[in-house]
């Protein structure tokens, strides 16, 4: 099992920031202090480190995790390109060049 393996986040190294920083309000001061401890002997990102300081100082001054799953839930993905919609009748937008708009080809006519 790697030190990675034990961290109390799931996926950890895989989460953006934006997550991380409301995923480590689930964790209890211990916790806390292992994925500290793992982020600056890795990544050292100055912004989490100062996050997770500054919640870990809030623990101790006696906040307590936030209910909720620290694994939360998966990372949201974009959904799947769609093959497009069908076309119809119905759907069609209005003619390229409506005979109201004058002859394109003809500079002496409004476009």
């Amino acid at each position: 099992m790697s030190e990675r393996d034990s961290l109390p986040l799931p996926d950890y190294d895989h989460l953006p920031v934006g997550s991380l920083t409301s995923r480590i309000r689930t964790l209890d001061a211990d916790g806390l202090q292992t994925v500290l401890a793992y982020e600056k002997s890795h990544a050292d990102r100055v912004q989490v480190v100062s996050a997770m300081e500054h919640r870990l100082q809030e623990l101790r001054s006696g906040s307590q995790p936030s209910g909720g799953d620290p694994a939360g839930a998966q990372p949201e993905q974009a959904p799947a390109p769609s093959a497009g919609s069908p076309v119809s009748e119905a759907t069609t937008g209005p003619p390229v060049n409506p005979p109201s708009q004058g002859d394109p080809t003809n500079p002496a006519q409004p476009r």
